[in-house]
């Protein structure tokens, strides 16, 4: 693993602004403004746009997504956000759930990967259950515990949102193939910056919104669809998803094939010309960073932040329960001012989610950015 220095020169951000909330909404890269300004232009003149233009973008998704996290590029859908993807996956799973039968999901869980289930276990009669927070921060064996031969499907994160609890994705996965249960996995708080394996983990389903950690403009997000699923119903039809769709004369003889793979799954109105280039150009550059070393980049940087709230008294869990990239810390028992807004009148942005202050680093911090928050916090916190 290689240790990144600082990337600020390809993000727009300001030196007095010390933004530590990726796990909100990262900050988008240089590469990609320029292409999605370019994209938005290019709309100015339709007559240039050809039929190809069309799907060539899409393509070029699927071949990189798959390069750097695994899969093959047929398992790759296109699609607007995470709550498209999790629907999708509900959509297709439906039909093999029956009253009786049980949902997984855990406590204080992001509400996309919430809502959509509760329609489905609405629709089919099944039960929805629910992992409690675990008293020691385990939840790799509160997931394990809750399993039984009821649950059809586990639908969890990558880590918990709120706090970037770690989450063995590989334990629970060879769990639910064990128990022959669907796993649908919500990655939008990793991808990117923490390793993820296709292969690995062999979700029937994996979405990922890609504002946050793929860096990717806001309205583009991923889903991976394992084979088993991929001839499941979407929740669209969309003729670009049809054999022969490149052939805009020929439209009207519709058909009744779909295009190989995921492609079924892909949203109808891809933004090809608009919103697409910005996410392969941060696709490109994670590629070119490496995942690996992204995490070990941002490992290095929470840990010296992680050290300094462990002397001021913040209650941090364990090392081996927290992810690399992202982390909540809970003020100490005799504190009870507002952090985030003190902190953010100096120009330093973190987040709270429940009882838990979320650093989330990414490579556009330097050191000045650290050395700030940390003597900031030093005198905030007697």
């Amino acid at each position: 693993m290689i240790l990144l220095n600082s990337q600020r020169h390809l993000f727009d951000v300001p030196e007095e602004i010390a933004y530590f909330n990726c796990a909100y909404n990262s900050p988008q890269l240089n590469e990609s403004r320029v292409r999605l300004q370019s994209g938005v232009s290019s709309k100015s003149h339709p007559w240039e746009r050809t039929p190809k233009d069309f799907f060539d973008d899409a393509e070029k998704i699927r071949k990189l997504s798959s390069s750097i996290f695994g899969g093959d590029r047929n398992g790759f859908a296109v699609i607007p956000s995470a709550s498209y993807g999790i629907s999708t996956a509900a959509r297709a799973i439906e039909p093999q759930l029956h009253i009786g039968d049980k949902i997984l999901i855990i406590a204080e869980e992001f509400p996309s990967n919430v809502l959509p289930w509760r329609r489905t276990a609405q629709e089919t009669g099944a039960e929805i259950i629910t992992t409690p927070v675990p008293e020691d921060g385990n939840w790799t064996n509160s997931i394990l515990n809750s399993l039984s031969h009821a649950v059809k499907v586990v639908a969890l994160s990558t880590c918990h949102w709120t706090n970037g609890a770690y989450i063995d994705l590989s334990t629970i996965a060879k769990a639910c193939r064990d128990n022959n249960t669907f796993l649908v996995v919500d990655a939008t708080q990793t991808l990117g910056a923490m390793p993820f394996s296709i292969e690995n983990i062999q979700p029937d389903f994996m979405v990922a919104a890609g504002y946050k950690w793929l860096l990717c403009p806001y309205g583009f997000s991923l889903l991976y669809v394992s084979e088993r699923c991929r001839d499941t119903r979407p929740l669209e039809e969309t003729w670009l998803a049809r054999e022969n769709a490149e052939n805009f004369s020929a439209l009207v003889n519709y058909s009744d094939t779909y295009m190989p793979g995921a492609r079924r799954f892909d949203v109808g109105e891809k933004c090809t010309a608009t919103i697409l280039p910005g996410a392969i150009a941060a696709l490109e550059q994670i590629k070119e960073w490496g995942v690996e070393n992204i995490s070990h980049s941002l490992k290095q940087i929470n840990e010296a932040i992680a050290l300094r709230l462990s002397k001021l008294g913040f209650y941090l869990p364990s090392e081996s329960l927290r992810c690399p990239h992202m982390f909540g810390a809970i003020l100490p028992k005799h504190q009870d001012r507002n952090l985030v807004s003190d902190l953010l009148s100096h120009g330093i942005y973190i987040s709270q989610r429940g009882n838990a202050l979320r650093f989330a680093p990414h490579l556009h911090i330097n050191n000045n950015d650290v050395a700030r928050l940390l003597e900031t916090l030093d005198v905030l916190i007697p």
